[in-house]
């Protein structure tokens, strides 16, 4: 008897599954791939344009006159539909389950699968055999190209050629790759696997890879559960920086949260929220870094944060301080070994800028940090000289020499790429200059010190300094305007400025004409002759600061690093490298 109809539900859709194409375009030789179909119970969980059921598959063959019938089914639950009803449209089901969730099929299960295809096609040349698993690729293409090479039909190379061609992009799971060359060719020979394909990016509640495991079968042993990331907060009406064309807010929810989840771990990010560094105000305490261990030092530009996700050809994302999600359109990052191949997997963090040349303004991506470079975890090299380099000689010099070659047309794109330079902090006084900053394009707003050998670590980073003159030290506030009243008190508006999560006002402020219009708006705001002055509106964030951060800017701005302590302390007391330290070589 089938245990299909259990009374204890069927549970979430699978994970990715929702947008994931249905099927294979074509025949692989005898087979269909197709990802698991759903029954009608999960219509509630599936808008009516993405369900994919068994009936819908067998009026699908019957259209184009195709005779299904072996059905393979791969996964591990028989949650997900009525093996009955395959029966009753004449199909034979056999359930071979392959484990997936970073396990390819066994040699036992693939020559299981060689051997039941094989006397199929053998004994019903006329009929194909439909083969499944959550998704259709993965564990799916495994078996499909294994019989392939097995049966002598073809080499590995064209196998997963055909298979790619029919289910585009292929396989994606290098893992599965790297077996398939393991068992049939020169694992040195094994190719890079395909950018994920957006749909593979989506959100789900789950929190693991490829699961469909039956939750429902008793187990003596029972897991402790994952502790999931908190559900992000979706800003409702998110903007890119103005000035910037080319880029369109992502606003399917789970594509985002996709995108999201992917960046987040990358940066080995357990929590929810925005995962890039943040640097920490400069202070009288913490400018002894500067002594215990090497830095760099760059300009702080008056830009707007963003951490760039380079997937693959044409799916280049950006990720704000609120964690919205943007695509870019039109940008290209070619390898630069093969310009003809793009990076994939890769994440960068930086700021844009609009920059004024000869009385245009130019936006441009200024790229400071590299966390994973074309699928590899590059966040554990130091900062200077290997992330920096990898953003300068492997991004930056990739995009120079296809422009060189003619592939990539400068004025096409929609903005450009620049690698934001740091220096030696012995060249911190000429970062000061007037001279320097008449040659930037954009307003410095500061400098900006990265340790040398630190790796990439999410969140505040007591090692990574901000420091700002006293006139820009600055705290970002959320307002709001309240009216004072009461017997003898002439009513009037306050403006009151909140930080953290705190139920209590930090700090007032003036109310002026500028901000009545932005009540439980995030504002700006500096600390001059003893009271607080607006700015601007930060319209890039929906938070304000934390309420050490405020406390910390606050304490710079009561007891400040000025400009003439900043370059004493790094005269007298930098950290010193050996080379430093040797005498200068002889001139002979």
């Amino acid at each position: 008897m089938s245990n299909w109809n259990r009374g204890d539900g069927k549970g979430p859709i699978p994970p990715r599954w929702l947008h994931c194409p249905r099927k294979s375009t074509k025949l692989i030789h005898k087979f269909l791939a197709f990802k698991t179909p759903l029954s009608s119970d999960f219509d509630s969980q599936v808008p009516e344009g993405c369900r994919f059921s068994v009936e819908m598959l067998v009026a699908s063959l019957k259209s184009k006159r195709l005779k299904m019938g072996l059905w393979i089914d791969l996964t591990n639950t028989n949650r997900f539909y009525d093996k009955n009803e395959i029966e009753r449209n004449g199909m034979r089901y056999l359930k071979l389950p392959c484990r997936g969730h970073d396990e390819t099929p066994s040699i036992d299960q693939t020559k299981s699968f060689v051997h039941i295809c094989k006397n199929f096609i053998a004994q019903h040349p006329l009929e194909i055999i439909g083969v499944h698993c959550t998704h259709g690729f993965n564990r799916t293409g495994f078996l499909i190209v294994s019989y392939l090479v097995e049966t002598d039909e073809y080499s590995l190379d064209a196998s997963l050629a055909r298979f790619t061609d029919a289910r585009p992009p292929g396989i994606y799971k290098g893992d599965y790759i790297e077996e398939l060359y393991r068992r049939y060719d020169d694992p040195e020979d094994t190719p890079e696997p395909p950018p994920r394909p957006a749909w593979c990016l989506e959100y789900d509640d789950s929190n693991v890879e490829d699961q469909d495991e039956d939750t429902s079968v008793e187990s003596d042993v029972q897991e402790p559960p994952q502790k999931k990331r908190k559900r992000e907060q979706f800003k409702k009406n998110p903007v890119f920086m103005a000035g910037v064309p080319g880029v369109k807010t992502i606003t399917d929810i789970q594509i985002a949260s996709g995108i999201q989840r992917r960046i987040q771990d990358i940066c080995h990010w357990k929590s929810s929220g925005f995962p890039g560094a943040q640097p920490v105000s400069m202070d009288v305490e913490n400018i002894r870094l500067l002594h215990e261990k090497p830095y760099r030092v760059s300009w702080k530009a008056d830009g707007t944060r963003y951490m760039m996700m380079i997937q693959g050809d044409g799916q280049v994302y950006f990720a704000d301080r609120d964690n919205s999600i943007f695509q870019v359109e039109r940008l290209t990052f070619p390898h630069l070994k093969d310009s003809n191949r793009r990076l994939r997997d890769t994440l960068l963090d930086g700021e844009m800028v609009i920059d004024k040349v000869n009385g245009k303004e130019m936006p441009r991506y200024l790229a400071y940090d590299v966390i994973m470079f074309d699928g590899k975890d590059v966040s554990k090299l130091s900062f200077y000289p290997d992330r920096y380099t990898i953003i300068d000689r492997e991004i930056i010099a990739a995009r120079r020499h296809a422009m060189q070659q003619g592939k990539i047309l400068r004025d096409k794109e929609p903005f450009s790429v620049r690698l934001k330079e740091f220096w030696d902090i012995r060249q911190t006084s000429s970062l000061l200059s007037e001279k320097f900053a008449k040659q930037l394009s954009h307003e410095p707003d500061g400098l900006i010190f990265q340790p040398s050998k630190e790796p990439y670590k999410g969140g505040p980073c007591p090692d990574i300094l901000k420091w700002k003159p006293a006139s820009l030290n600055s705290v970002d506030f959320r307002l709001k305007i309240v009216v004072e009243s009461g017997e003898g008190i002439v009513r009037k508006s306050i403006g009151e400025l909140y930080v953290g999560t705190l139920d209590r006002p930090m700090a007032t402020i003036k109310m002026t004409k500028a901000l009545r219009e932005l009540h439980n708006k995030i504002i700006e705001c500096k600390f001059e002759n003893n009271q607080w002055v607006f700015m601007r509106e930060r319209t890039d964030k929906s938070f304000p600061n934390s309420y050490n951060t405020a406390m910390a800017v606050c304490q710079s701005i009561s007891n400040p690093v000025t400009k003439e302590k900043l370059l004493d302390f790094i005269h007298k007391h930098r950290f010193s490298l050996d080379e430093e330290l040797m005498p200068p070589p002889r001139i002979r």
